[in-house]
């Protein structure tokens, strides 16, 4: 009977230890508090969303954790003036968000304040509306925004707002794997395979990825465009006219405008850690029944701006010359001029810093771009014409309604630049050199906005770093710019923080490719987590079926 008692004992404590074990594996959070996905994204930018419902799609678990409350990043922060290049190799995820945003305007509702007869219907090079192939290139943030938002619901998909990822003890990594994240909040993230979508690049920085900041010399890439561009006359964001850089005009004595730098600029094509201005894309409307006026910044210094008072002065008329017009009687308004809404100089330690100065660089941009637009709508100084007409715009009352009418998303137009399997470069985009195992195209000219503004040798001001360059057509974006080398990790693909130079980032950082890369990234994600690889070893030839499969242009037909 004691025997019998024991086997059964025996019997039953196996029992529950092969369920428990059964639940532990199917259930891998009873375990701890974490949370679990195939496929962790971090960041809230576009491309963290069409990677996201990539995963989705190819069958994949997903979170994202976002430290954005707000989804899509720039396309939902101002940029509604698409920069779309070719708008032909712009496939996939991508070309789904445009078909959205175009299903949106085909409806009388969408067009509250303006009659849908009287929008002007230009974009970039193509039509903002393109019946023929049903996409949209223009729009209103609100409704790129509403479009991310009906993506993630489409598909069902976890994200997590307001998560900041824990740089200094958040990423955990063994044998060259990330194991797990932490954001500061507190929550641990784990997965097979981790994308770092953000425009910061701070995931693959923590987790001791190799990476840039600033522009590299000529000679590292063997490049024509890239380091220091003094005398290099670019767009129209330079002084035309001979403006003194002093507060007494002409007398050094008398000290520096506010904004302009007293260091030399560096040698001609020598590198530096100096990257291009940020701004905001603010969205402004002269429809008085939308219209808020411009607010004056706390703290307002009309002496920040008055080299643009001597602009004006100087003769100069273009101040409306980038209020690009989107539905609704508003406007993507970016940077025009040789002094604008492009803070140059001011953004240097922006990439590696802290949450904390990020915040102080992203209010002091603000405060600057609050008191640029209250000058020329207030100030004596200000030609009277082109006074008059600023006072009847404003910013649009019904867009970023929880944050004062602002954009929510500054332009971080560059910050690290990942150096990977393969470093994408001017080479590769003006096709000197073929690209290995594309996973999508880019464009759009080799931009790049201005980097410093300082003293010539005259004593008179310029700015330098403003490059537009043109990439005679599309080009291919080799799969190896989204990993890094295999030795640093081995289960980590970066979408916007790609591998290239500083200038070959100034075509390949455009909001459509972002969307593109972010898509072929989670697709690569989900073949390494099928095939047991790092991604460094996904068969490219099976991702170029899958890609072809979702719609992805690899190359020019």
């Amino acid at each position: 009977m004691k025997n019998w008692k024991q086997r059964t004992t025996a019997l039953l404590l196996a029992m529950a230890a092969a369920i428990l074990a059964i639940n532990c594996k199917e259930k891998p959070e009873a375990q701890d508090d974490a949370i679990y996905a195939d496929i962790v994204i971090y960041g809230g930018t576009s491309a963290a969303i069409t990677a996201a419902v990539e995963a989705k799609r190819s069958g994949k678990s997903v979170v994202v954790v976002s430290p954005d409350i707000h989804l899509g990043g720039l396309t939902s922060g101002g940029l509604g003036w698409t920069d779309t290049g070719d708008k032909s190799v712009i496939g996939g995820l991508a070309r789904e968000f445009y078909q959205r945003v175009y299903n949106h305007y085909n409806t009388d509702e969408a067009w509250r304040w303006q009659p849908h007869s009287e929008y002007g219907n230009t974009g970039q090079g193509t039509p903002a509306m393109d019946g023929e192939n049903r996409t949209m290139w223009i729009f209103e943030p609100h409704v790129a925004e509403k479009v991310f938002e009906s993506f993630v619901q489409d598909e069902n998909i976890r994200v997590d707002r307001d998560e900041w990822l824990d740089r200094e003890n958040g990423v955990v990594l063994k044998e060259g794997k990330i194991i797990s994240i932490t954001t500061l909040s507190g929550k641990t993230y784990k997965g097979k395979v981790f994308l770092d979508a953000t425009y910061e690049g701070d995931l693959m920085a923590a987790a001791g990825v190799s990476y840039h900041v600033g522009r590299e010399g000529r000679d590292v890439y063997g490049e024509e465009w890239n380091g220091v561009q003094t005398g290099v006359l670019h767009h129209k964001h330079w002084f035309a006219s001979d403006i003194s850089p002093y507060v007494v005009p002409g007398d050094p004595s008398s000290g520096l405008l506010p904004r302009v730098s007293g260091e030399h600029p560096g040698e001609k094509y020598s590198g530096d850690n100096k990257i291009q201005a940020y701004c905001f894309r603010t969205c402004m409307t002269n429809h008085e029944p939308n219209r808020v006026p411009f607010p004056k910044p706390e703290g307002y210094d009309p002496m920040q701006y008055e080299l643009l008072a001597r602009v004006f002065e100087s003769g100069w008329k273009e101040w409306f010359g980038k209020f690009d017009a989107i539905p609704n009687y508003k406007t993507d308004t970016n940077n025009h001029g040789p002094f604008s809404s492009d803070n140059i100089g001011m953004n240097y330690d922006y990439p590696e810093a802290s949450y904390e100065r990020r915040r102080e660089i992203i209010k002091e941009h603000e405060q600057y771009q609050k008191g640029l637009l209250w000058f020329v709508a207030n100030d004596p100084r200000v030609p009277e014409d082109i006074q008059t007409e600023m006072q009847k715009w404003g910013l649009a009352k019904d867009e970023f309604v929880d944050n004062g009418n602002w954009p929510h998303q500054i332009y971080v137009r560059e910050a690290r630049r990942m150096i990977g399997e393969f470093v994408m470069t001017e080479n590769e985009l003006l096709k000197r050199r073929p690209t290995p195992k594309s996973v999508g195209m880019g464009s759009y000219t080799m931009d790049s906005h201005n980097v410093q503004r300082y003293v010539k040798e005259d004593g008179f001001v310029q700015n330098e770093g403003d490059i537009g360059v043109g990439t005679n057509g599309p080009y291919a974006i080799s799969y190896g710019s989204l990993v890094p080398k295999k030795k640093e990790c081995a289960n980590l693909l970066v979408p916007v923080c790609v591998s290239s130079s500083h200038i070959a980032f100034g075509s390949i950082r455009m909001e459509p490719v972002f969307m593109i890369l972010g898509q072929s990234a989670a697709a690569a994600a989900a073949m390494a987590i099928d095939g047991e690889v790092p991604v460094q070893e996904v068969n490219y030839n099976s991702l170029k079926k899958v890609l072809l499969d979702r719609g992805q242009v690899l190359e020019k037909q």
